[in-house]
């Protein structure tokens, strides 16, 4: 309802809905709901951008996301570790690292000294698969971005953060 008061003739989908509370429900303040249903929204339009580039390269979302974490953190993770840094199950993990241990992206090896734990290694060709999708990737990500100029970006980027961290986000 704010881009109402500014006046700037802003609408989107969620305006539609918010509208529709209003009418019925005058005694709610929508504010939060906007908010939330425009993430949400985003979220899948973001989604849906980071699927189809990396469709175009032969994989999912979350391929990347488990090969780029390795990569990135350029050293063998446990299933633990790995689990908390993609945000996912252990079980979800298990299933996940198996499809890429058939696609030779990555392989598991015992941790020295503990027979019980397994780490999770990115092979050369998961590397390689990484570092052939990731410069676009970061293009893809900035035209997903596009609709913002630099300032509105990284307001943003810092609004998101302080709403994750009153979240419980942790590094």
């Amino acid at each position: 309802m704010e881009q109402r008061k500014r006046g700037d003739g802003m609408r989107d989908s969620v305006d539609e809905f918010l509208g529709q509370w209003a009418a019925l429900r005058t005694d709610l303040d929508l504010d939060a709901m906007g908010t939330v249903g425009r993430l949400m929204r985003l979220s899948r339009f973001v989604g849906s951008g980071l699927k189809d580039y990396f469709a175009e390269h032969g994989m999912e979302t979350w391929e990347f996301d488990v090969l780029a974490t390795l990569r990135r953190t350029d050293r063998p993770l446990t299933a633990k570790e790995l689990a908390a840094s993609v945000m996912i199950g252990s079980a979800a993990l298990t299933n996940r690292v198996d499809r890429l241990v058939a696609r030779e992206f990555v392989r598991r090896e015992a941790v020295p000294g503990n027979r019980r734990s397994l780490h999770i290694v990115l092979t050369e060709a998961g590397r390689d698969q990484v570092d052939a999708v990731i410069e676009g990737h970061v293009q893809n990500q900035r035209k997903l971005l596009s609709g913002l100029d630099q300032e509105s970006h990284r307001e943003l980027d810092h609004l998101l953060r302080t709403l994750l961290l009153s979240l419980g986000d942790t590094p």
